[in-house]
């Protein structure tokens, strides 16, 4: 399993890849390179349809030759092929599952090495279905699913798009980010089931006119990491985000807003029952006396425009905690500590994070971050450069040690 201090690494996990005969096996060679990438023992156990679309040598290439097509004929080892590859695994992913697959795991068919794996399998399966449109919507492929639901497998819907037989349709299969996505949500730790969880992430947009405004660097990438991690850890997120060109995560619940009047809005009506707040946002902290209702034509603009502060929303949060762990960030480029611990204490905070905002690896826009994580008891932790994703899992290490520090139950 992925430890509390892991982030999307797969280091320490056995996980057996399933590849049956749908041309989207081709996926699943940029699956299986992710995989072991991310430090994963993978074994791959593919049907002889799948090896008319990609061969055995390929898959073989990227996980030390542990693959598997038929056990009476190519299998050279000691010990039975399908038993050998399904003992002592964390995980196992069925990508692409065709219909026929699907079909004989629902009923129960081993009849080649990869439904005979499947039986043997005492591990979280996920599967990710790969067919037509129409067989998709077949009711007995349909039913099958269910059945797979039923028994505790989780399945990957397939996408909506151009499918390989020249229509458009869902059946496309799942991109290798979502399973990995999917596969990182199976092995964390749910050490935050039942913990509600509100994030906010990205910039805000002060407007001057329809066309101009008043904003910042920030894209969002370590609010939306922190949502995913808690997310994968168990938790009922909350994810407000100003505008950024993130792909919308999965299994949040989302609200896109704009001005930081609109953030802080959402932020104090869901609050109510969160139980943590990270305020991970880049909140513009002035915005414009006057907004003109029309493009300000540049012959006719003023010199200079008359700003005034927006409302302080981590300030207004500390003023009523409630039981509730409240995390804020510090964007600085100077006296980092000094005006983090000005911060955390002004605004009644529980743990602060401060970045050095003035970095080209750091901060706005990059995807690692350095950071300084100090809480309100005295815990001090200087952070070395690391992607965000890492990052927000050490985070969310003090956000868990905080509420059972603290005492508050989901």
């Amino acid at each position: 399993m992925i430890g509390r201090a892991g982030w999307t690494m797969l280091a320490g996990n056995n996980i057996m890849l399933g590849v049956s005969g749908s041309i989207a096996a081709y996926k699943a060679v940029e699956l299986l390179r992710r995989m072991t990438e991310a430090g994963a023992d993978v074994r791959v156990v593919v049907t002889k349809n799948a090896c008319r679309f990609v061969t055995p040598i390929t898959f073989g290439a990227l996980c030390d030759g542990q693959v598997l097509v038929d056990e009476f004929e190519d299998w050279d080892r000691s010990g039975i092929g399908h038993i050998d590859m399904s003992r002592g695994l964390d995980a196992a992913v069925i990508a692409p599952a065709t219909a026929n697959i699907i079909g004989k795991i629902a009923c129960g068919i081993g009849d080649d090495a990869l439904s005979s794996t499947i039986l043997a399998l005492e591990c979280p399966v996920l599967v990710a279905p790969a067919m037509n449109d129409r067989m998709f919507r077949n009711p007995a492929v349909r039913r099958n699913i269910d059945v797979l639901r039923e028994r505790g497998m989780r399945i990957i819907e397939p996408e909506t798009g151009a499918l390989a037989c020249g229509t458009e349709g869902r059946g496309r299969l799942a991109s290798v980010q979502r399973i990995m996505d999917e596969l990182l949500y199976v092995l964390s730790p749910k050490d935050l089931a039942g913990v509600r969880v509100l994030v906010t992430a990205g910039p805000t947009r002060e407007h001057i006119d329809p066309v101009r405004f008043i904003s910042n660097p920030s894209t969002g990438r370590m609010g939306y990491a922190l949502a995913e991690a808690a997310r994968d850890r168990g938790a009922d997120v909350i994810l407000v985000s100003g505008p950024t060109h993130l792909a919308r995560p999965w299994g949040v619940e989302f609200h896109l807003v704009v001005t930081a009047e609109e953030m802080r809005s959402v932020v104090m009506e869901r609050a109510q029952d969160a139980k943590v707040v990270i305020m991970a946002a880049a909140v513009s902290d002035f915005r414009p006396r006057t907004v003109s209702g029309g493009k300000i034509k540049k012959d006719a603009a003023q010199r200079s425009i008359e700003l005034e502060q927006t409302a302080d929303i981590l300030a207004d949060l500390g003023k009523d905690k409630a039981e509730r762990i409240l995390v804020g960030f510090a964007a600085e480029t100077e006296s980092i500590k000094e005006n983090a611990m000005k911060k955390l204490k002004s605004k009644s905070l529980d743990m602060i994070v401060a970045n050095e905002v003035n970095r080209t690896d750091a901060g706005f826009g990059a995807e690692t971050n350095k950071a300084l994580i100090i809480d309100r008891f005295g815990g001090e932790m200087d952070v070395p450069l690391m992607p965000k994703k890492k990052l927000s899992q050490l985070i969310l290490d003090k956000v868990s040690q905080l509420l059972e520090r603290q005492g508050i139950s989901p």
